[in-house]
């Protein structure tokens, strides 16, 4: 399944531009500190979570999960923010878990590691993740044999109010698309044609419900993991298609006090932020991904926001870490057998614009929408520093970044991946010596299948060296090669 890219076309290539001297490095904003909170960063770097697909199926840690985070350790960035980390002790799939105490000796590992492999440098944050069920697209045999629930409005829509399930199912069968939409309700036919989905405004469901009781208290069971493992802080994840993020969205209707106008929508992410911050307890940094926009239609804009940033501020947060797009909503119909990812549709190429783009391009797409948070954090009385990420791949982009106010800190994703010794190249003053990101979104691809993530610019080489971890498949190595700094 390949993702949408704007009809334009237009290519973009990275440049480096100029690199600085270890001399001007040293002044730049970028290498200064800064407070998070009781947190203090070295620099102004920031590694935001990425899910690299090494975890267990039971969500434990596993020697490829610490050798991913070792390997960006040594660049030094001020702070890691480790993968969606999910808070329930629930199936799915080689992602990390945090939702039971057995959790917690393998996360201490990995502070460990990076300590170590930072010789202390590098904060750590984790990101704390809830998300609702989402099923594989079905085969229509089965989803019409023993998925779907026939009830009298199908009867009624096909004329046969007297036939039995088998025959309404065998109908059913036979119909074309364009004849099973007369027949099925718009979530029967997206459960058939995408895969059936759970939305926050399920309110016909008791657990949907319930998620303002129940949340607040599993993300702070969750902190307090953290806190116990040794991590400097968490990341609430408030951004994409996941069940905060939702709340948040303007397309929340919910009629509970928990929807439908901003102060509401911000509700349950401010009771989950009150309850991790009381259970965590003081010198732990609490923060958020948000979106500073939705990018689908009837979605939440800059100015949502603008408003959630400052709610937040004014609540306590230690920090803003903004994204964009990601969404469900827009995402492309998976094959059989697959499940929707929330990145193929456009809302997904904003959050990860590839280097086939419009005439915007893909780098610091999220620059100024960033900068209209920051502001209005400002605006509101609050020095919360404000996270910015989105295709920066050079020292002047990330220096800019800082100086006209668009940020605080600067986010290096993909290009963290391409090169984990960015920050320390550059800090030597090598910036000569970093290895750019294509942004082909190689590395995208391989997330979507579920394969174990890597980048096109080192993946092959040196396969052959003693002691190289590969993935499943053999034919790729898992961490970047060392660079051997002067």
């Amino acid at each position: 399944m390949s993702m949408w890219r704007p009809p334009e076309r237009i290519r973009h290539d990275a440049v480096g531009g100029h690199w600085p001297s270890a001399g001007e490095a040293e002044r730049a904003r970028l290498f200064q500190s800064v407070r998070v909170g009781g947190l203090a960063l070295r620099q102004r770097t920031w590694v935001p979570a990425m899910v690299p697909w090494r975890a267990t199926e039971d969500g434990l840690v596993t020697p490829q999960v610490l050798a991913w985070y070792e390997r960006f350790a040594r660049g030094r960035p001020g702070a890691i923010v480790v993968e969606a980390t999910g808070i329930r002790d629930v199936a799915s799939g080689p992602l990390l878990r945090i939702g039971d105490d057995r959790f917690v000796a393998g996360l201490s590992r990995l502070v460990e590691t990076v300590r170590r492999a930072s010789a202390g440098e590098t904060r750590l944050l984790i990101q704390l993740i809830d998300f609702l069920s989402v099923r594989r697209r079905p085969d229509p045999q089965k989803f019409f044999g023993r998925f779907l629930t026939i009830t009298e409005d199908h009867r009624r829509a096909l004329g046969m109010p007297e036939a039995p399930d088998g025959e309404i199912r065998a109908r059913l069968v036979s119909l074309s698309d364009e004849e099973l939409r007369t027949v099925l309700s718009v979530r029967e036919m997206e459960a058939l044609s995408m895969g059936a989905r759970e939305r926050i405004t399920d309110l016909e469901l008791p657990h949907i419900v319930s998620l303002p009781q129940t949340l607040p208290p599993l993300f702070a069971a969750a902190a307090v993991r953290a806190r116990e493992a040794g991590f400097d802080g968490v990341e609430l994840h408030c951004a994409h298609a996941y069940t905060l993020s939702s709340f948040l969205s303007a397309t929340n209707t919910r009629t509970d006090g928990y929807g439908g106008t901003r102060p509401h929508r911000a509700r349950l992410p401010l009771e989950v932020l009150a309850a991790v911050r009381q259970a965590a307890g003081s010198g732990f940094a609490v923060g958020a991904r948000i979106l500073a926009e939705e990018c689908i239609a009837g979605g939440s804009d800059v100015s949502d926001a603008e408003f959630f940033a400052a709610g937040l501020a004014a609540a306590g947060i230690d920090f803003i870490s903004l994204s964009r797009g990601g969404k469900f909503d827009d995402a492309r119909q998976p094959k059989v057998g697959a499940a929707v990812y929330p990145y193929t549709g456009p809302s997904g190429y904003e959050c990860m614009p590839s280097y086939y783009s419009d005439a915007r391009g893909p780098f610091g797409r999220n620059a100024e929408p960033a900068r209209r948070v920051r502001e209005a954090v400002r605006s509101a009385g609050y020095a919360t520093p404000i996270v910015v990420a989105g295709g920066i791949h050079n020292f002047q982009q990330a220096e800019s970044l800082l100086e006209e106010g668009a940020a605080d800190i600067v986010g290096v994703a993909r290009q963290a991946l391409a090169d984990p010794d960015w920050f320390s190249k550059i800090r030597a003053g090598r910036g000569s010596e970093v290895r750019l990101c294509k942004y082909t979104n190689y590395c995208e691809a391989l997330d979507q299948r579920h394969r174990e993530v890597t980048c096109e610019l080192w993946d092959r080489d040196g396969l052959d060296q003693p002691g190289v971890a590969r993935s499943a498949d053999g034919k790729r190595r898992l961490v970047a090669p060392d660079w051997n700094a002067p």
